[in-house]
């Protein structure tokens, strides 16, 4: 289907804009037979038979993506060929449905192969990843800039008001706005689609190094230490973990504290040597930028050149410009508006908090002031005098399978009538990895869910969902849907104990899951998750919220050894807590989407920025220029915008933030936690994807326009 190359999150950023072909035949890039496996051989070439058209990861080797993605290219070239030549008057039918119709393999196999690179990655998927990059540039080129193609479109696009089926105009005005934005309508002189094309290959390749750069980045700098004595205040189960770590790396005997993708680290939290805490900051703050083969500024430098020169060939003055006009907030303007009417109360509160940290240090004859990694172990202490609540009190009541299977499922059986059971006999890629049949509310299947927990060295930072088969009213085919986390695996014989964030990460997840379970719409390209991103953010910080639902929170917070619920006193501790360090947690936020919109307003023609000082002068612009408050992500280790589809994005959060927690209060107001809600919810937000106008949709739904007070008062910032 087209919509692979627009909208799947793997490779957004390497065809982030199309190109164009010639006028005679498209010719894919020279395919390298060293890599290539005959049809017979590769499971990829023909849709799986497992149930669902599950991936079959027992039959597919390492070598079988890169053949099934260029002949999935050739495959789809000559369909989109077909539907361009067509000598009939183009139609919705045999243009724009034909085109929701194409790719099939080129979806199968892209659906697996960057989902690996992301969950599973190795030195052969890297080097295919690597390889393609510039290839699906270039095969994106040659359909959005094909201009007997955007004719069809354009004539079509034309007569939209004769359609009369919604869903069908939405997706004629989906299509056209996509060839536009993609330079459809640039001249064929060398400094019109020529140049594109050039900019598109270079932008793909960079970005996959960017993300293979930052693994390795990320893999090489954790902190090794050689006394355990020097991890005083981890427990035992964290100090087991880290050896374990350590043995796994060659160096038995040693205690590896591994990087996670932000910038603090949860060990930070508990770790008594300040020392070992200002070692393991300094990795994570630096861990690309060594001046060795991962460092990752000069890639940055020429990704940030590369957008500024893109979006003035496109007919923008910036690339923030260009990625947001698609998007709720429309303008870069508005985005900043969002952000920056909102640090000055941030900051503040986390100024306050600091001199409460401050005065922790000073009370106990610390003599120093308090730093960035300082904040979370003395912040914890903070918490614990004000609140009486200690992070390992809590952590033995939310155990993993217990949180998913009794809270997480739970409340999506409260609201929604949805039931989950889990089965072993479908094929998976690491041994860590669950799934799970999704039945709904009738008994029918709905979905299949893949749940892959936890860290290794083989993921990519963060936590994410994505689609193996996604929901196709077309073909009639059901979502297949993973969520990726990267929680601390547990020793052998350990339980999996999570902290209360790690608990709303899962909820959060699952929330983009649902999303993608309940899609009903008739074509792809607008179903599920294929949303502007300060919308697509939106259900899964709102199923954050049933985390803490009183009736969803006494399910699932028990006691891992005893059973016993969480004693009431101490979720009331939870609960009154929910607002502590917010003024940090704000701030951090605030300084990486800030920092984000300010590497993509760059216009064209500036010189290549210096990222240290670039970054430096952005922060003080802001006015979030805090020692003690270091961006969520620096720009080094940015992989939201460098190489996971944010660019200029990273504000959306916050802008769906808005909406959650507005929608939220409409829950309040009408009952809460009950099947007649989350139905209405299903049914006005999660079930459209973007076969509606999203914002005509949300007000349907909340019967008025959002308001920002919901979201401040959470945060305790109003």
């Amino acid at each position: 289907m087209l919509r692979t190359l627009l909208l799947s999150s793997a490779i957004a950023l390497a065809l982030s804009a199309c190109g164009d072909r010639t006028p005679a035949e498209p010719t894919m890039p020279a395919t390298d037979t060293a890599a290539t496996a005959a049809p017979t051989e590769n499971a990829l070439f023909t849709a799986s038979a497992l149930p669902f058209q599950a991936p079959p990861f027992d039959k597919l080797k390492d070598a079988d993506y890169q053949p099934a993605i260029e002949e999935g290219m050739k495959q789809h070239l000559a369909e989109i060929r077909a539907i361009a030549d067509n000598p009939e008057a183009p139609t919705f039918e045999n243009t724009i449905e034909a085109m929701e119709r194409s790719g099939e393999l080129l979806t199968r196999a892209t659906n697996v192969f960057f989902m690996l690179t992301g969950a599973n990655a190795n030195p052969a998927l890297q080097t295919a990843e690597e390889a393609l990059a510039p290839k699906l540039a270039e095969h994106s080129d040659a359909i959005y800039l094909d201009p007997a193609l955007f004719a069809r479109v354009e004539t079509i696009y034309e007569a939209r008001e004769s359609l009369t089926d919604p869903q069908q105009k939405r997706l004629v005005e989906h299509y056209q706005e996509s060839f536009v934005r993609a330079g459809a309508q640039l001249s064929e002189r060398e400094d019109g689609k020529p140049l594109l094309r050039k900019l598109n290959i270079e932008e793909s390749s960079l970005s996959t190094a960017f993300g293979n750069k930052l693994l390795a980045a990320g893999n090489a700098g954790g902190v090794f230490v050689t006394d355990v004595a020097e991890l005083d205040g981890l427990d035992e189960g964290a100090i087991a973990a880290a050896a374990d770590a350590a043995k796994a790396a060659g160096k038995e005997g040693q205690w590896l504290l591994s990087l996670q993708n932000t910038t603090q680290q949860p060990v930070l939290a508990s770790l008594k040597n300040r020392a070992l805490r200002e070692r393991v900051l300094a990795a994570s703050t630096g861990r690309a930028e060594h001046g060795d083969a991962n460092d990752t500024r000069a890639t940055i430098q020429r990704l940030a050149e590369l957008r500024a020169q893109k979006a003035q060939l496109l007919g923008f003055p910036n690339y923030a410009a260009y990625s947001i006009a698609d998007q709720m907030a429309k303008t870069p303007e508005a985005a900043l508006k969002l952000l920056t009417d909102t640090v000055p109360a941030a900051t503040a509160r986390a100024r306050a908090e600091l001199a409460k940290i401050q005065g922790v240090v000073d009370a106990q004859n610390g003599g120093f002031t308090a730093g960035a990694a300082d904040w979370d172990f003395y912040a914890e202490q903070v918490r614990k005098a004000e609140f009486d609540l200690d992070e390992s009190q809590i952590k033995p009541y939310f155990e993993l399978d217990r949180v998913l299977n009794d809270g997480v499922f739970f409340a999506a059986n409260q609201l929604y009538g949805i039931t989950a059971k889990e089965r072993k006999d479908i094929p998976v890629y690491h041994p860590d990895v669950r799934v799970f049949d999704i039945f709904d509310a009738d008994g029918k299947q709905l979905a299949l869910f893949y749940l892959d927990p936890f860290k290794r060295d083989s993921k990519q930072g963060g936590a994410w969902m994505g689609n193996f088969v996604e929901q196709n009213g077309l073909t009639g085919t059901i979502p297949v849907v993973y969520n990726v986390e990267n929680f601390t695996k547990p020793a052998a014989g350990q339980p999996a104990l999570l902290s209360f964030d790690d608990v709303t990460t899962l909820f959060h997840e699952f929330g983009h899951a649902l999303h993608g379970f309940f899609s009903n719409t008739k074509y792809p390209s607008v179903a599920g998750t294929n949303t502007p991103r300060d919308f697509v953010e939106f259900p899964s910080q709102f199923n954050e919220h049933w985390a803490l639902d009183p009736k969803v929170f006494a399910n699932y917070a028990k006691h891992y050894q005893t059973g016993e619920a969480m004693p009431q006193e101490l979720v009331d501790k939870i609960v009154t807590a929910r607002t502590f360090n917010q003024g940090y947690a704000t701030t951090e936020y605030l300084s990486a989407a800030l920092l984000d919109l300010a590497w993509h307003t760059l216009p064209a023609g500036d010189a290549k920025q210096d990222v240290d000082a670039f970054e430096k002068q952005a922060l003080t612009q802001y006015k979030v220029d805090l020692a003690a408050v270091p961006p969520r992500y620096r720009t080094s280790y940015f992989s939201h915008i460098w190489g996971g589809g944010y660019a200029a994005g990273y504000y959306a959060y916050f802008g769906a933030e808005v909406l959650d927690h507005d929608a939220f209060q409409w829950f309040r107001e009408n009952g809460g936690l009950t099947r007649e809600n989350g139905q209405i919810f299903r049914d006005k937000i999660l079930s459209i994807g973007h076969s509606q106008d999203l914002a005509v949709a949300y007000r349907e739904f909340r019967g008025k326009e959002p308001s920002v007070e919901p979201l401040l008062e959470h945060r305790g910032l109003k």
